[in-house]
C-alpha cells in the first residue's frame, strides 16, 4: 500500500490542525477505510510530537470516524456495503423531510447564502476537473445548513449527530466516481430552487433523489475500494 502523504503542520491551536488534517486526509482517502494508524509515523510525516496527535485522534474517535480495538490499535472506520446502504435509505427519508420542513423556514438571505455556497463549491469543483466534491463540515456543508434550517431537533440530531463525518467519508467517495460531483452539483441547485419556490413536496422530491442517486455511486465506490484492497492483498 503507498504510504499516505501528510503537509506540514504549523500552530493555530496545534490540535486542531491535527484534527484537521487528519479529517482531511480519511475524507480523501490518503487514510483508506480500515487502514491501521502509526502514531508514530503520522507524528513523524507532520512534524509533531505524540501528545496533539493523540489529542487529535480520541477527537476523531469520538466522531466515529477513528475507531480503536483491542490487540489492533486504532484504525479509520468502515462501513460494509450492507450497513452503508441501509444508512443510506435512512438518510433519504430524514434529509427528504428536513427540506420539506426547511423550505417552510428558510428566508430568502439565507437561501441566498446557500447559494453562494454551492458556487464556491463549484469553483472548487472546477479548479478539480471534477475529480470529486469535498466539502468541509458544519455551516460549509449543503446537507447539514438543510438540516439546520429544519428547525426540528430531533431530525437535526439525527442527521448531523453520531454518523454524520462517517456518511460524510461515503459522500465524499461517491463523489469522485466519474460525473457524480458535476451531477451532485447540478442536483444540490435544483433543491435550491425548490426552496426559492417554497414548494415543499418539490424539495422534498429532489432531495430523496440526489440522495438516492448518491447511494448508487457510494455503493459502487466502496466495491472499488474492496477491490483496490483485495488486488494489494494479492500483489
Amino acid at each position: 500500500m503507498q504510504k499516505a502523504q501528510f503537509g506540514k503542520v504549523t500552530a493555530r491551536s496545534l490540535v486542531d490542525a491535527v484534527t484537521e488534517e487528519l479529517e482531511s486526509a480519511i475524507m480523501e482517502g490518503r487514510l483508506a477505510p480500515g487502514e491501521r494508524i502509526s502514531e508514530q509515523g503520522l507524528a513523524a510525516s507532520m512534524g509533531v510530537s505524540r501528545g496533539p496527535l493523540r489529542e487529535a485522534i480520541r477527537r476523531l474517535e469520538g466522531r466515529r470516524l477513528l475507531e480503536r480495538k483491542v490487540n489492533v490499535g486504532v484504525r479509520v472506520v468502515e462501513l460494509s456495503v450492507e450497513r452503508l446502504a441501509n444508512l443510506l435509505h435512512v438518510r433519504e427519508a430524514l434529509e427528504g423531510m428536513g427540506a420539506r420542513l426547511a423550505c417552510e423556514r428558510l428566508t430568502d438571505a439565507e437561501l441566498d447564502e446557500i447559494e453562494a455556497m454551492i458556487e464556491d463549491h463549484a469553483a472548487t469543483i472546477d479548479a478539480q476537473a471534477g475529480a470529486g466534491y469535498y466539502q468541509q463540515s458544519g455551516d460549509f456543508d449543503f446537507h447539514f445548513r438543510i438540516a439546520k434550517a429544519s428547525g426540528n431537533d430531533m431530525l437535526i440530531s439525527m442527521i448531523c449527530g453520531d454518523l454524520y463525518d462517517l456518511l460524510r467519508v461515503y459522500r465524499y467517495k461517491s463523489s469522485t466516481m466519474k460525473g457524480r460531483a458535476g451531477a451532485a452539483l447540478s442536483e444540490h441547485r435544483a433543491i435550491v430552487a425548490a426552496l426559492r419556490s417554497r414548494d415543499p413536496e418539490a424539495a422534498e422530491r429532489m432531495m430523496r433523489s440526489h440522495i438516492s442517486n448518491g447511494r448508487g455511486y457510494a455503493l459502487m465506490a466502496l466495491e472499488q475500494i474492496a477491490a483496490d484492497a483485495a488486488r494489494e492483498q494479492s500483489a
